[in-house]
Formats: structure tokens, C-alpha cells, sequence
């Protein structure tokens, strides 16, 4: 029997300050030329993603932003993508201007992944998340919103003033994937908007069957895992995770300061010989 192991990486592979340990580097690579079928399902893109995993080979595709795309982990190939309509990406932002809000905008137009905002509008707490980003090869500053919108939208972010945004949540929960919570790590709070059906849970199954795998055992800490814990077969909660993460885990396991996730599928491997 074939196994899927896919774990998100901010607060469950990765330490608290977003790097991997020298023993999880090394038994991940270690797994994977063992033929061990290891992935990551994050928030991130696979830019940022690669940037905290350095000194791990990961050679299968990974699902990246929540689920609204799979790409190839080695080429950036997309291989699937969920998308807005035109008028579903219109109608989202100007619920966010509406609101007094100024998101970052995540796209592809012309064959180029890019992130836009409008810098004469976006807050504080977007502007330190951006700055953190410097450099970022998808970065698409704007001096207001024209063409914000062209190409094809997959992904709304927005950090601010927690009212704000909870009217904004409020108006668009029920048509979009949603997910409002506090930052891991600027405790910051956040707003993302995904199509429908733009989820963890739905990207990790679709690359379950991509690779011929008969199972999912997944790991993770936070709200945006629990569409995916619902799907695998088996699910792990870190021991630092969210108590509502830890109640829907088949178990709960070591930290993410303590190598949890790699310890854990060390042991269901084993375990499978």
C-alpha cells in the first residue's frame, strides 16, 4: 500500500522561527531516497516555501497557497489551479475597498505568477508583511488599482484592523473558501479568499491520484489544516497545534520544536516494513 505523507510547514515542519532542524533535513532526504512519498500542503507559495526548506530534496509535487494550486516542488510547472472568474474577483475586492481595505491581490497574467497592491492604500500590517517579502520575483507594486484585477486571480490576502475585516468575512464566507485567523508568527490578523473548492483537503486528494498513492496520512497545527485532516486517512496534530486541530487528529504528536512530523512518519514507515 502506497502512502501519501503531506504536512503543511509554518508551525508544524518548521521550528517557531521557520527553519528546519539539521535532523529533520536529514532524515526527510533520507526517507525520500528510502522512496518514502513526502509532500508539503502550505500557505505559502512555492517560492517562499523552497526558501524555508533548504538542505531538503523533495522531488513530488507540493500544494501550495491553501490549495488553490499544485505545482511541480522542481520546475514551478502549475499543475492544477483554481481560479476566480472575472466577476468573482471583482466582486471580492470591491468588498474589500468597500470595507475600507486595500488586499493583495495574487495572480497570473501573461505566464507570470504576481502579487499586486495598491500602495497608496495598503495598511501598516500589509506593508511589514510585504517588506519581509523584498525581492520576491513576484512582487507588482502599483501606484493605485488599475490592472490589479487583469489576468487570472486565484488568491485575496488582507491584513489589518480586525473589524474591518470581519465585515468582509462576513460578506463573502459563503460563496469562496475563507479563512480568517491570527498570523503565527506577527499575530497580525488575517483575511484569505480562495475559489470554492480551493482547499488543502481537495488539492491533496487530487495529488493522491496524480502519484498512485492508496492513502493520505497528513500532519498539521492550524485552522487551514482541518479541511485536510477530514480527507486523509490518518492525521496528526503537533503538540503545540490549535486544541480544535488536536480534537479532529487521530493523534496527537512531539512539537514542532521537536522534529514531531519527521519522527512520526520515521515511525509509520517502520511500522508499514
Amino acid at each position: 500500500m502506497s502512502t501519501l505523507f503531506i504536512t503543511d510547514l509554518d508551525g508544524t515542519l518548521l521550528r517557531p522561527d521557520a527553519t528546519l532542524s539539521e535532523y529533520s533535513c536529514r532524515e526527510i532526504n533520507a526517507l525520500v531516497s528510502e522512496g518514502v512519498h513526502i509532500s508539503f500542503a502550505t500557505a505559502r507559495s512555492r517560492t517562499t516555501a523552497l526558501k524555508v526548506t533548504r538542505g531538503i530534496t523533495l522531488s513530488l509535487p507540493m500544494v501550495a497557497y491553501n490549495g488553490a494550486f499544485i505545482v511541480d516542488t522542481l520546475t514551478g510547472e502549475i499543475l492544477h489551479k483554481n481560479v476566480f472568474s472575472p466577476a468573482q474577483a471583482e466582486e471580492i475586492y470591491r468588498c474589500f475597498r468597500g470595507n475600507g481595505l486595500s488586499p493583495v491581490v495574487y495572480r497570473i497574467n501573461e505566464g507570470r505568477e504576481l502579487y499586486s497592491y495598491d500602495t497608496l492604500t495598503i495598511s501598516r500590517q500589509t506593508r511589514d508583511f510585504l517588506d519581509s517579502r523584498r525581492g520576491d520575483p513576484r512582487d507588482d507594486p502599483l501606484e493605485g488599482d488599475g490592472g490589479i484585477l487583469s489576468g487570472e486571480v486565484f488568491y485575496f490576502n488582507c491584513i489589518g484592523e480586525r473589524e474591518q475585516l470581519l465585515s468582509a468575512y462576513e460578506c463573502l464566507r459563503d460563496r469562496y473558501e475563507v479563512l480568517f485567523y491570527d498570523d503565527l508568527y506577527s499575530n497580525e490578523r488575517w483575511l484569505e479568499i480562495m475559489p470554492k473548492g480551493a482547499n488543502k483537503a481537495a488539492s491533496a486528494v487530487k495529488l493522491k491520484e496524480l502519484l498512485g498513492c492508496d492513502r493520505i496520512v497528513a500532519f498539521g497545527d492550524s485552522v487551514n489544516d482541518l479541511s485536510l485532516f477530514e480527507e486523509a486517512d490518518e492525521c496528526y496534530a503537533v503538540a503545540n497545534a490549535k486544541e480544535q486541530v488536536k480534537a479532529a487528529a487521530t493523534g496527537v504528536i512531539l512539537s514542532n520544536e521537536e522534529d514531531g512530523v519527521v519522527r512520526k512518519i520515521r515511525e509509520l514507515t517502520l511500522n508499514e516494513k
